[in-house]
């Protein structure tokens, strides 16, 4: 783990990236890269025509590419920015084009998906470093990103066994450029963490704001009029992209599934406690998860 000072030195970490993807993360990768001098060039590449434009009225590209192998030609630093399942097709169309010795990553929130459909196109020479910013909002598209996404959030590398540590070492100081600090765990790890830590905690939200959307006409009047702080948080979360959270839960089905059965044991639990009136049951879960939220602040992750 580094928490390395992010001033910036006069070199860039790269002469040229390219973003396959410009929404919030590809967005927000290519402001900080362009504030904090990452990279003397960014190329980004959408298939949306519309996405395109409105990139380029906003103007954090310094170039802008209708397909990827305009992009990624004579890049060193290639980021995959799209929802994971299309992480696949992405590293397939640019496999021709990569420059010997670059570094392809991704920003996927699953990763042992992410080696299987991405690992087999990177050609022999390029350097394939799977990676996952833990930071983001419930916005979309490019007009959601900004520069300071990244500052004091976690980013997880899972480096494939047999990898080249300078490369690993070189794609770390980008990160930590961008303001991150770093973690690196085995892709296996890292999805049974983000299965309790993030996909979890969407699930449920999706499932509360979808409960609440099933109720009758006046009572889901009153659920949005007098909505308190918790329920606010929920819609929040379930505001977040539909296709990226569709693809998550796919691609990360076994690790979802099993804390779903634990959290279901635990309402369980919890229900038999309140059908029974077992006070001091309900007191000590309440005490116990109220420590956890303590060290999130403490964490500064809050």
């Amino acid at each position: 783990m580094s928490t390395q000072d992010n001033t910036l030195t006069n070199e860039p970490v790269f002469e040229r990236i390219a973003l396959i993807g410009g929404g919030l993360i590809g967005s927000s990768l290519a402001w900080a890269s362009r504030k904090k001098g990452l990279a003397r060039h960014v190329a980004v590449t959408s298939r949306s025509e519309a996405t395109r434009q409105r990139i380029a009225e906003l103007g954090f590209a310094d170039s802008l590419h209708e397909d990827i192998k305009g992009a990624v030609t004579g890049a060193e630093l290639v980021i995959v920015c799209t929802p994971v399942g299309a992480c696949g097709a992405a590293a397939e169309a640019m496999a021709p084009y990569l420059k010997p010795g670059a570094i392809v990553t991704d920003v996927g929130s699953v990763k042992q998906a992410v080696v299987r459909d991405m690992g087999p196109h990177i050609p022999e020479g390029v350097h394939f470093i799977p990676g996952h910013p833990i930071a983001g909002t419930e916005h979309s598209g490019p007009d959601a990103g900004f520069a300071e996404l990244f500052e004091g959030r976690w980013c997880i590398l899972t480096p494939l066994p047999g990898g080249d540590p300078a490369a690993t070492a070189k794609l770390r100081r980008f990160w930590e450029g961008a303001g991150s600090m770093i973690e690196e765990m085995d892709a296996e790890h890292h999805d049974k963490v983000l299965a309790i830590t993030s996909h979890l905690p969407h699930l449920i939200a999706y499932t509360i704001v979808g409960t609440a959307v099933g109720l009758e006409e006046s009572t889901k009047n009153e659920v949005i009029k007098f909505s308190a702080s918790g329920f606010r948080d929920f819609t929040r979360i379930a505001a977040s992209d539909p296709v990226m959270w569709r693809d998550i839960f796919l691609n990360n089905r076994e690790a979802v599934l099993e804390m779903l059965q634990r959290f279901s044991e635990d309402i369980t639990h919890l229900q038999r406690a309140i059908r029974w009136g077992e006070a001091d049951t309900l007191e000590q879960m309440f005490t116990r998860t109220r420590a956890i939220r303590r060290g999130i602040i403490e964490a500064k992750q809050a």
